[in-house]
Formats: structure tokens, C-alpha cells, sequence
């Protein structure tokens, strides 16, 4: 009983300490087609990605019309490197 509790409580504390889940953001969707809508799949990265996919099964490529691109990193911070002084002798 107490191993059960023990595992448990290691399952719980790993299930706090994870990252949660996003939603994946992609700026190209598949449309399969179909006579009711059919149904599309918005998770390629690049155009030539999404029609390699639908190559034999029909369909199209879209613009992702939610994408939202990630933010861009913040470069590195310039410093000006200041010379030693050199003393006169």
C-alpha cells in the first residue's frame, strides 16, 4: 500500500511540475475535400509541406487564416568595448 501511495504521489508531482498544452501554429492548412466541407489539417509549416502531403489524394492548400507567428527572440544587447587606457610612461 504505502508503494502505491508513494507512486502516486510521484505521478502527481511529475503531472504539476509539466509544461501545460498549446495549440500548435501553423500557417498552412490541408483541405481534403468533400461534399459536407470536408476536412482540413492546418499543421504544415511551409506550401510545397501541404501539397506534398495531398499528392494522389486530392484537395488543396490554404493560408492558415488564425495563424499568428510567434514573436521574434530579442537579439543579443550590443556593448561598446571600452580600450584600456594606457598610461603614459
Amino acid at each position: 500500500m504505502r508503494v502505491l501511495l508513494f507512486v502516486l504521489g510521484i505521478l502527481v508531482g511529475a503531472a504539476a511540475i509539466g509544461t501545460r498544452a498549446e495549440a500548435q501554429n501553423y500557417p498552412w492548412c490541408a483541405d481534403y475535400g468533400g461534399s459536407w466541407g470536408g476536412v482540413s489539417n492546418c499543421g504544415f509549416t511551409t506550401f510545397q509541406q501541404c501539397m506534398t502531403t495531398l499528392s494522389g489524394m486530392g484537395g488543396f492548400c490554404e493560408r492558415n487564416n488564425q495563424y499568428v507567428p510567434a514573436p521574434a527572440a530579442p537579439g543579443p544587447r550590443y556593448r561598446p568595448r571600452h580600450k584600456p587606457h594606457r598610461h603614459a610612461q
